[in-house]
């Protein structure tokens, strides 16, 4: 009775140790996208797709960069001139351009009420006191892997009085004093 329950507990611990070896490598194999790069390149064919991921401060924004820079375009291009993303989320939405040889070519993100940076909110403090931020967008647009906007739209209020301002990353209002 000893022999066959010790062959049993043989038999048996092997089974249970290899299942969990299992689920913990198929964890190791998942991609892992808590931190964005600082530069996606990828190689299509003879060209390289080059996308610069924001440092947004705004969870919603990071989230939708992250899901792009998983999306994999396969072969969906074949056949077509140019082929054409459109992400969406709460927050906003990512539309990204690739050519007929499957390069990536252009991305414009428009984002709203996302959480400013630090120096946003610093900026419009320091030159509008007294007024508070009603409302606020992100743009963010690159071609060919060169960033051609980054800024926020802000909408402030003092009483019944608003403004527009549009404001750089750091902090620089470029129109609207």
């Amino acid at each position: 009775m000893k022999t066959l329950i010790l062959i049993f507990i043989c038999c048996v611990a092997p089974l249970c140790y290899s299942q969990t070896d299992a689920s913990n490598s198929s964890q190791a194999e998942e991609l892992d996208l808590n931190e964005l790069p600082e530069i996606v390149i990828s190689k299509i064919g003879d060209d390289f797709s080059i996308y610069l991921p924001d440092k947004n401060p705004d969870l919603g924004v990071r989230n939708m960069q992250k899901y792009f820079v998983a999306y994999d375009l396969g072969k969906d291009y074949e056949g077509y001139d140019t082929y054409l993303v459109m992400m969406k989320n709460d927050k906003g939405t990512l539309t990204a351009s690739y050519n007929e040889k499957g390069k990536l070519t252009r991305v414009v993100e428009k984002y709203e009420n996302v959480k400013l940076p630090n120096e946003v909110i610093v900026a419009v403090t320091r030159n509008f006191p007294g007024w508070a931020i009603a409302e606020d967008k992100f743009h963010y647009s690159q071609t060919d892997g060169d960033i051609t906007k980054k800024q926020y739209h802000v909408k402030i209020k003092k009483d019944n009085k608003f403004k527009k301002l549009v404001i750089d990353p750091n902090g620089e209002i470029i129109s609207g004093l």
